[in-house]
């Protein structure tokens, strides 16, 4: 019989993971509103479909077989090519993702939530060696139309932005160097203007962590001669990979590395030598095109991927513990087993909502609506959530495992080991922990950001109906007792370096709980979405008896 349950839970083939998400369709309609949304959604779930039937598979075979990228340094004749190899299946994967028109969708309000909600799907594979191209390209398109020369959109938006994987251009960022890592005020590499090409540079350095290293255009920082010490000196420079005669433009490719995660991926270290390049942007503000538009835009699409690699373990969980059977009942019926699964519920409802209220911002920064309120939760935003959903995402595949037992930790069993792996390389990209932490940090205190998020908070949270005050009061009691140590923090640098980092923590609970009372009260049929609040503001929120029977265990009922 063991065998029979574990052949029908995998028999148990889903469409499209769009459809096993209920929370999805209407977190898009309190966002976009219904046309708007409507549209969005049957967009969402025709590639939905395409992820489960075609690019799983592919990312599936790649796993399988080992076959991970390769580099090729020269062809059969001795020239130099500098191409990375890949699979076949890495292509069918690709034609899928370019050809959903992601890459495509217009830079405003509705676009950031069609991205979102795509990334989101696609996500639940994990990173499969296409997430990162896809956030790459999409955070390269935004720098130049916010920054580059008309010319430079001419000649490279309408690759950027083709939805033909053969005509398109795929894009990459190289900022990091080994001996700065995210000090990136450390970079040494260097930039001049070409004597010969009007508006040109010439780039030369070394970039120490390279991912999509089969890019076509590359975005670099890079110090041009005389400037000043710090990030206040770097520019930000478009690198094409190939010059027009077709001949490599001036860079070696050291070696591929081989990650943890995140495995399908070409990561490298690259060696730049008087490589042709064009400012993205005045060169005096590249470190902010490059904050702004480069890792902003990763740092989001981060946490969208973070959001759907949890909502895939739960799915694989939550149907696994249905079918498996132990001491004569399936295992979704012990406690022990609920409980887990109400936490990865929980927890990856919480991630989407405080990310969709990201993507909210997102867009209206893009579409020039946003207010300077909301400028400055934004910036506050893209940085702590990234941090929070990266780390609960590890936390949460971990769990799922936990469900599966022994069988969880086999690769070919489910996806959970290629995501945990995933989960953990999503941790560091764009930023350890405790960088994001400090730049927030530094934010609130130079920019005031604590006094417009807890506006924002404090507003919400009174707006909510009478059937939600109650979790309302214990998320505003929470708030007010955060305050005060985060204002110390702020002010007393030894402080802030010993605490920061949990009050951070914590204050993004609360975000994420009112994101959810949010949504509850949006929904007409709140009774799902209430527990699912309840029971994250009961486990985060709810000040601890310490007798080792926390109250949010009563709920997992009502969620589960």
């Amino acid at each position: 019989m063991g065998r029979d349950d574990l052949v029908a839970w995998r028999a148990e083939k889903l469409e499209g993971f769009f459809g096993s998400d209920h929370s999805l369709a209407p977190r898009l309609e309190q966002y976009l509103g219904p046309e708007d949304a409507a549209r969005v959604a049957a967009t969402t779930e025709s590639f939905s479909r395409a992820v489960v039937a075609a690019i799983e598979p592919a990312v599936e075979i790649l796993e399988r077989t080992r076959e991970l990228p390769r580099l090729r340094a020269f062809n059969g004749v001795g020239e130099l090519v500098e191409e990375v190899e890949f699979h076949p299946a890495q292509r069918t994967a690709a034609a899928q993702v370019w050809g959903s028109g992601l890459l495509s969708t217009r830079l405003d309000h509705v676009g950031a939530f069609e991205v979102a909600a795509q990334f989101y799907l696609l996500s639940h594979v994990g990173e499969g060696g296409q997430a990162c191209p896809v956030v790459c390209t999409i955070g390269l398109r935004r720098a130049l139309e916010h920054h580059a020369t008309a010319e430079l959109r001419r000649q490279y938006l309408p690759g950027l932005t083709s939805s033909d994987v053969d005509e398109a251009l795929r894009g990459s960022q190289f900022l990091t160097e080994v001996q700065g890592g995210s000090d990136v005020g450390a970079n040494v590499a260097s930039a001049a203007p070409d004597p010969q090409v009007p508006g040109a540079w010439r780039v030369s350095g070394e970039k120490w962590f390279c991912s999509v290293a089969d890019a076509d255009l590359f975005a670099v920082t890079a110090r041009p001669q005389a400037a000043v010490p710090g990030t206040a000196g770097l520019g930000c420079f478009l690198i094409p990979r190939r010059l027009g005669t077709g001949e490599i433009n001036g860079f070696r490719i050291r070696r591929l590395k081989d990650k943890l995660g995140t495995r399908a991926l070409a990561s490298a270290e690259i060696d730049f030598d008087n490589a042709l390049a064009w400012p993205i942007g005045d060169v005096g503000d590249g470190f902010k095109v490059a904050v702004s538009d480069l890792l902003n835009t990763s740092r989001w699409l981060n946490a969208v991927g973070s959001a759907g690699i949890m909502s895939r373990a739960y799915l694989e969980a939550s149907s696994f513990a249905r079918h498996r059977r132990a001491f004569g009942s399936p295992i979704d019926s012990f406690g022990g087993v609920r409980e887990q699964l109400a936490i990865l519920k929980v927890e990856a409802a919480a991630a989407l909502a405080s990310t969709f209220a990201l993507t909210d911002l997102v867009g209206k920064v893009d579409g020039d609506s946003a207010s300077p309120d909301e400028v400055k939760i934004h910036r506050f935003l893209v940085n702590a959530n990234k941090y929070l959903t990266s780390t609960t995402a590890t936390d949460s595949v971990h769990r799922a495992i936990e469900v599966l037992g022994g069988n969880g930790t086999i690769e070919d069993f489910s996806a959970l080991p290629r995501l945990y792996r995933d989960a953990i390389v999503f941790e560091s990209w764009e930023g350890t922990h405790n960088v994001l932490c400090n730049q927030v940090r530094r934010d609130c205190a130079r920019l005031g950001l604590l006094e417009s998020v807890t506006g924002w908070l404090y507003r919400d949270l009174g707006a909510l109906p009478a059937t939600l005050a109650p979790l309302a009061v214990v998320v505003t009691n929470a708030l007010d007792r955060l305050l005060p140590g985060i204002e110390k923090s702020l002010h007393d640098a030894h402080h802030g370096d010993v605490h920061f980092r949990h009050q951070l923590t914590v204050l993004m609970r609360i975000i994420q709980a009112t994101c959810l009372l949010r949504e509850a009260a949006f929904r007409v049929d709140a009774s799902p979405s209430t527990a699912v609040a309840a029971l994250y503001v009961e486990r985060h929120l709810t000040p601890d008896a310490g007798d080792g029977e926390p109250s949010w265990t009563r709920l997992v009922g009502a969620v589960v």
